[in-house]
């Protein structure tokens, strides 16, 4: 544990205390705000570069308390209180399966303002839509039924801060019912991906949106010009490098890559759809990820006339889907085999399109020859030139290939690939794609 978490529960006890003593109407001297050591910790990173106010500190101790030391409250109420009892001044709420007190709105008011009205005032702006708690969905409190009052809602720090400051990292997040993307990871290269020169340079330009875009916003001042994100459109065949090129740009620039399958969160049922969507890009705001939509036919295609309920509400998908996109500060990519197939109003948005075509014969030598690994021989009769000449086939259809070669020759105890096993491979790529194939 770092020390400066001990520091931070030790004197949020310390505070609450004092608040309790104080509405008992016994005297006491207010703590003095802790000098945080010099550590690298995350929680003292945070503190430090966000520069955390006296009142911010205190609030995020409170909701980080309940994770650390659940009966923090309860034990020091205990001893003002000893024969039991509700605080109703404390707020806090018991929990469906923690039964200690869980610190709301009305906890922070209590320990920053006691019965002060216009401190209380002045503290409520840190659940306000300004503050960069709210801003960055770093801490909020939780939303009540209609009439109650907003400071009883439960104080929630989002679970990512609350594992950071706790363990010292954060997991990525896993696909699922709650999280419909899965991280792309890759241990390519950039020289892996074998493309003309046009969609390299198209690609090359993204990963300067990616490493100056900060720069560009806020020291030079563009923000106020405009919109922070950036949306690019990946379209051509199968095969022929989109999901790579997503995965190389987040490697060489630092941030994660995340694919989302369109297909899978569109659903039957009215209003799903949108609800998956922002579960999506809720927890995506703010953490410099990419989103990679592959699929992306499936819900940015083109809108049709409204004939029945159903249309109206999947068109309604789609404009929510563009207004998330629009919003969303950081890189988007959709994927599409064909840009014809998205919706005009949405193409108009994108800052770059990039095609990514078949490979032309001298690409495809490229691919044959990197695809290869070094411990396999090539029987002298296979002529790779002649083979990509010959047969017009997509980067992930070589390598399918080759996969199907190394097998064959492995089960054969050799490392020799013959050329009868190569023309097999091929003729199954063909078959799988109902493409017609002629053998030399």
């Amino acid at each position: 544990m770092s020390p400066n978490l001990h520091t931070t529960l030790t004197f949020l006890a310390e505070l609450t205390r004092f608040r309790l003593a104080e509405y008992f109407g016994k005297t006491g001297t207010a703590p003095q705000v802790p000098a945080m050591q010099d550590d690298d910790a995350p929680l003292t990173r945070f503190i430090q570069q966000r520069r955390l106010t006296v009142d911010a500190y205190v609030t995020l101790a409170t909701a980080l308390a309940p994770h650390i030391v659940p009966a923090l409250f309860d034990d020091l109420m205990a001893e003002f209180l000893p024969q039991g009892g509700d605080f109703p001044p404390i707020g806090g709420v018991k929990g469906t399966n923690q039964r200690n007190l869980l610190p709301t709105g009305e906890t922070v008011l209590f320990l920053l303002a006691g019965k002060d009205l216009a401190r209380r005032l002045e503290v409520q702006t840190l659940f306000g839509s300004q503050h960069f708690f709210a801003q960055e969905k770093i801490l909020s409190l939780e939303e009540l039924k209609s009439g109650e009052p907003a400071n009883s809602g439960r104080l929630i720090l989002d679970p990512e801060y609350v594992e950071l400051f706790t363990l010292g990292y954060v997991t990525p997040p896993r696909l699922g019912r709650n999280f419909p993307a899965q991280r792309i990871q890759t241990e390519l290269e950039w020289d892996d991906l074998i493309l003309n020169a046009q969609t390299l340079n198209q690609l090359r330009e993204v990963e300067v949106w990616i490493q100056h875009n900060d720069t560009l916003l806020y020291d030079w001042k563009m923000h106020r010009k405009i919109k922070p994100g950036f949306r690019a459109l990946f379209y051509g065949p199968p095969g022929t490098g989109k999901t790579m090129a997503a995965g190389l740009l987040g490697k060489y620039t630092g941030h994660d890559v995340y694919r989302i399958d369109l297909s899978t969160i569109v659903s039957k049922y009215i209003g799903e759809t949108e609800k998956n969507l922002a579960s999506l890009f809720d927890k995506a705001e703010n953490k410099h990820w990419i989103l990679f939509f592959d699929e992306a036919d499936a819900l940015f295609g083109k809108r049709t006339n409204v004939r029945d309920a159903h249309d109206r509400f999947a068109n309604q998908e789609v404009s929510y889907l563009l207004q998330r996109v629009e919003e969303f500060s950081g890189l988007s990519i959709l994927a599409s085999n064909f840009k014809s197939n998205l919706d005009d109003a949405f193409t108009r948005r994108f800052q770059t399109i990039v095609y990514f075509p078949m490979p032309k014969p001298a690409e495809r030598l490229s691919l044959w020859q990197k695809s290869f690994p070094a411990a396999v021989q090539l029987d002298a009769d296979i002529d790779l030139q002649k083979i990509a000449n010959q047969y017009e086939l997509s980067g992930s259809n070589i390598v399918n290939i080759v996969h199907y070669c190394c097998l064959q020759a492995l089960a054969g105890d050799t490392n020799r690939i013959t050329a009868e096993n190569l023309m097999t491979g091929i003729s199954r790529e063909f078959l799988k794609e109902n493409k017609v194939y002629r053998a030399n």
